[in-house]
């Protein structure tokens, strides 16, 4: 009998486990954040902390909608950017629904939101998102194809274990920084 989508999978419950610890980790640095340290650039090609949360959430507010979308198209939903309003308390100087990737140095350096609460707050709602989504999946969900721009095309399964990865490497490297930035003391 295949599995109706209950959170009683391995896979969603793997899942659930990888981005409860994104946000416990976002949590811990933020919490404790101050805008400098939020805007420490150890160099200057490097991204800063607020930078990389911005750009961590955007990727997965993104990749979640659109992964929502393909599997489920009667239920069309936006970025919790948008529709939660986060766009407009950030006063970025980047298109609408920019997620930072492949910005320039220039670009990062223009960014000028560095309010930790802002941060935290955005990544809970994308996170609260993101579990909607992973509760709502079933065992089949996970080999269906939800973009044909690749060679293979990717599927959710894909697509879920590359967000986490992403994610999690932009949180170590805010660490990283939040450690060079503490070393400088």
């Amino acid at each position: 009998m295949e599995n109706s989508g209950a959170l009683d999978t391995a896979a969603n419950a793997l899942l659930l486990d990888g981005f409860g610890r994104v946000l416990e980790g976002i949590e811990t640095l933020l919490e404790s954040a101050d805008p400098e340290l939020l805007r420490f650039r150890p160099s200057k090609n490097t991204n800063h902390i607020a930078w990389l949360i911005w750009h961590l959430c955007r990727v997965q507010d993104d990749h979640f909608v659109h992964l929502a979308n393909k599997l489920w198209p009667e239920t069309l939903v936006e970025q919790r950017w948008v529709v939660d309003g986060w766009r407009p308390r950030f006063h970025l100087p980047y298109t609408e629904l920019d997620t930072g990737y492949g910005h320039s140095s220039g670009q990062v350096e223009a960014f000028a939101m560095f309010e930790s609460e802002y941060l935290l707050g955005y990544y809970r709602s994308v996170h609260q998102f993101t579990g909607g989504v992973l509760g709502k999946l079933a065992d089949s969900d996970f080999s269906k194809i939800v973009d044909r721009r690749w060679d293979p095309p990717v599927t959710a399964g894909v697509r879920l274990v590359s967000v986490l990865n992403e994610t999690t490497k932009h949180l170590g490297q805010a660490e990283f920084i939040q450690g060079i930035f503490a070393d400088r003391a």
